[in-house]
């Protein structure tokens, strides 16, 4: 194995230990799985943070964008360090940071104190976000094969883990401050877990991205800013269908709100499967057509929403959009691992910022349009938007993708 596609320990010598690769590969699987672990664990508390610093329904939406402003800082801050500390180092000391903020979310008691614990909680989100997407760059060139979308596979679990846990223990009477300190020992557990799979200083990006200076911040460009576009649409319409697909299936299709919400369930079910059979797909078709069809999937899947009344016509195309979606976002950071316009660490900031920016900006847009217009009109633009993704496949992954 070539140095220069990862293996290194801590100390930066070559990990040519049995098992080494297992072992990096294991390390990054479980590393998703604490970043979308902790991120939905803390979804349940949002209501008990709210209660407990009094804050109304238009305060608590100001005050959760500090999660998002604290993942953008985190996110280039993060890049800027990689090249020094490695990956290692900056996801040990994220978790260690998620760890300490946790009981902080659950116990804080005023909107300042909330604030400033949403801002480092963010932070270290955004860090890991970042990170963890490096590394996971440079084991899929190491193991030669298809694994971004099982990584991100791995994030989807972890979020069915985090909320059914921090839910479960709400409804067996547990105190948001119990279930916090329960989450911070299930992070610590992991991160000690996977810290030794986990790549130092000089292997952190493979060759094909070392074009460049990581540290210094690069804005996108090229097929990376058309990758980043991508991706803040995918992201756009995963955060459309959490924040405004329950709303469409309660006052177009008249469906009881507790019904409603069945909707997103079959979204995030189907982006899973989807994603924990996405390396195979990728291996036998390719990344552009893994691009186009999800695109066309997930716009089909809108279409469906859109124009047919029957609400289980709705769930299936909810449905149809998760798997869709499920493969959009891994392909393209596979992708842009081996571009050589850009430093990859740089990238993969670059490219997760702008998906991001449609995560925070994407429901307030569509509350916009389908104001001046109505929500189906705005899902009629997402599916556009879609379509402009399926036709940019070819564009960011290649003419000429080989079949893995």
């Amino acid at each position: 194995m070539p140095a220069e596609y990862g293996g290194y320990l801590p100390g930066g010598r070559p990990d040519d230990r049995p098992g080494g690769l297992r072992r990096r590969q294991a390390a990054t699987r479980l590393m998703f799985l604490v970043v979308g672990f902790t991120l939905a664990a803390w979804g349940p508390l949002v209501p008990f943070a709210r209660a407990r610093a009094g804050l109304s329904s238009g305060g608590l939406g100001l005050l959760l964008l500090c999660l998002g402003l604290g993942s953008v800082v985190g996110m280039p801050l993060a890049a800027r360090m990689l090249p020094r500390a490695g990956c290692r180092r900056v996801l040990l000391v994220s978790a260690a940071l998620l760890c300490l903020m946790l009981p902080g979310l659950a116990l804080a008691s005023s909107a300042v104190t909330l604030a400033g614990c949403l801002l480092l909680f963010g932070a270290a989100m955004g860090a890991m976000d970042c990170v963890i997407n490096v590394q996971a760059v440079a084991v899929e060139h190491e193991s030669a094969r298809p694994m971004m979308s099982g990584f991100h596979g791995m994030f989807s679990v972890g979020t069915l883990l985090g909320a059914a846990g921090a839910s479960g223990g709400l409804g067996l009477g547990m105190s948001p401050a119990t279930i916090a300190v329960a989450a911070m020992a299930c992070v610590a557990g992991a991160g000690a877990m996977a810290s030794g799979g986990l790549l130092g200083p000089q292997g952190d990006v493979p060759p094909a991205g070392r074009k460049g200076n990581a540290r210094r911040l690069v804005l996108p460009r090229g097929v990376v800013l058309l990758a980043g576009a991508m991706c803040c649409v995918a992201f756009l319409v995963e955060g459309a269908v959490l924040d405004w697909g329950a709303v469409f299936l309660s006052t177009a299709r008249h469906l009881p709100p507790a019904r409603a919400g069945a909707g997103y369930v079959a979204f995030c079910a189907m982006m899973v499967a989807g994603r924990l059979s996405g390396d195979a797909i990728v291996r036998r078709m390719g990344d552009a057509w893994v691009i186009g069809m999800g695109a066309a999937c997930a716009a089909m899947g809108l279409a469906l929403v859109v124009a047919v009344a029957a609400p289980w016509v709705a769930f299936g195309g909810l449905a149809l959009m998760g798997a869709g979606c499920a493969n959009i976002v891994p392909v393209l950071y596979g992708a842009m691992g081996r571009q050589r316009v850009m430093p990859v660490a740089a990238v993969v900031s670059g490219v997760t910022i702008m998906g991001y920016a449609g995560i925070l900006l994407g429901p307030a847009l569509i509350g916009l349009v389908a104001q001046y217009s109505s929500l189906s009109v705005a899902f009629v633009m997402l599916a556009v938007m879609l379509a402009m993704v399926g036709m940019g496949a070819r564009a960011v992954t290649g003419p000429d993708t080989p079949k893995r």
